[in-house]
């Protein structure tokens, strides 16, 4: 993915038009002897959004599909955890999150819905963003906190940098290679190998992927997100699904290593531990969940505040579990498109730009 430039350096090429072409040659070298189809599946949201803003599904070869997984940090916030941020904006709490975590539907509302009788939820754009608030107001400031080991490191970082006596953290973060492992062993799902997320793995390394193939007998491919990034990660994974290879390979070297990033690593589990807990309409995950450790209670909104919800489910007519563990497309569910939109979201798959039903109600990428 790099030539040379005028000046005799290395320059990295991410779009080159040959190199694609090069790249779905190989793909199609690989399969074509195939007397069946390789499903795969990548677990990222980001990865999904290159994948349909370049259309890459429609070049593939038509016995290779690639099905997105629970990648997508917004669709599998569980609606508890959104009914907790909501009744502790409701009780008069100032609720800092992500954009995106304002319009997921929870039980019975969204963070807008509150907002919009008066509740205090603000947008922030990192961690970072909420102790900047909470240094300014002497109100109680949440911070809702969402999204994969990408997102924790920060998270944990500013835990351990004695925030204000007013912030606390409402943990909603998620460890991705248990889901991987329920989502493969379930006999509604075809996997033949993973496609990891890279920044994820920048943190983690390529490593914590080793019992996942070694569980499963899958190979497990981390891959970067331009589109000669995906291509490139297909072949390798392909290549290694075909010659049974249940390995763990990088294909994101120039920003992952096997170990990853020791001091995010360092502050991730001084902060961290890993408990059981819901991904939204999949399953019931083990060793899932990020929570706070007891050194770092009093930072804890579930010590620190009394959260009173009524907690029903999600809507039953809401596929996005089943759509997140690759048992269904978007179109299969009897909300998308009616009465589920991107401006009337009614799953959190429709709210998120790495949402499936919002890129294929947006796009129309996810299909062939």
């Amino acid at each position: 993915m790099s030539n040379t430039t005028g000046n005799g350096l290395e320059a990295l090429s991410f779009r080159d038009p040959d190199r694609a072409s090069a790249l779905l040659d190989e793909l199609e070298t690989i399969v074509a002897p195939l007397d069946h189809p390789v499903h795969v599946m990548h677990v990222c949201g980001t990865h999904e959004q290159t994948i349909a803003e370049y259309g890459l599904r429609s070049v593939l070869p038509d016995n290779l599909t690639i099905t997105m997984g629970p990648g997508c940090p917004v669709c599998v916030t569980d609606s508890q955890e959104i009914d907790e941020a909501v009744a502790l904006a409701k009780a008069g709490h100032t609720v800092a999150t992500y954009g995106d975590m304002v319009d997921v539907p929870g039980t019975n509302q969204s963070l807008s819905d509150v907002q919009a009788n008066g509740g205090t939820v603000e947008v922030v754009y990192s961690p970072a963003g909420a102790v900047e608030l909470a240094e300014t107001t002497d109100n109680e400031v949440v911070f809702f906190a969402v999204g994969f080991e990408t997102t924790a490191a920060p998270t944990a970082s500013v835990l351990q940098s004695s925030p204000p006596e007013n912030f606390s953290v409402l943990s909603a973060h998620k460890y991705v290679p248990p889901v991987m492992d329920v989502v493969a062993a379930h006999p509604n799902t075809r996997i033949d190998g993973f496609l990891a997320a890279g920044h994820a793995a920048t943190i983690t390394g390529t490593a914590v992927y080793e019992s996942v193939a070694k569980t499963q007998d899958l190979p497990v491919v981390v891959g970067g997100f331009e589109p000669l990034d995906v291509l490139y990660g297909l072949v390798e994974l392909v290549d290694a699904v075909v010659s049974g290879s249940a390995t763990v390979q990088n294909a994101y070297p120039r920003c992952v290593s096997e170990a990853g990033n020791d001091a995010a690593q360092q502050a991730l589990w001084d902060v961290f531990e890993r408990t059981d807990g819901e991904w939204r309409g999949i399953a019931a995950v083990p060793s899932s969940t990020l929570s706070l450790r007891p050194a770092y209670a009093k930072y804890d909104a579930r010590q620190r505040f009394d959260i009173n919800i009524e907690h029903d489910g999600i809507t039953s007519a809401c596929i996005c579990g089943e759509i997140m563990a690759g048992q269904a497309a978007p179109t299969d569910c009897p909300l998308y498109g009616e009465e589920c939109t991107p401006t009337t979201p009614v799953g959190a798959c429709m709210v998120s730009d790495e949402g499936p039903c919002r890129i294929q109600q947006t796009t129309g990428g996810m299909s062939r």
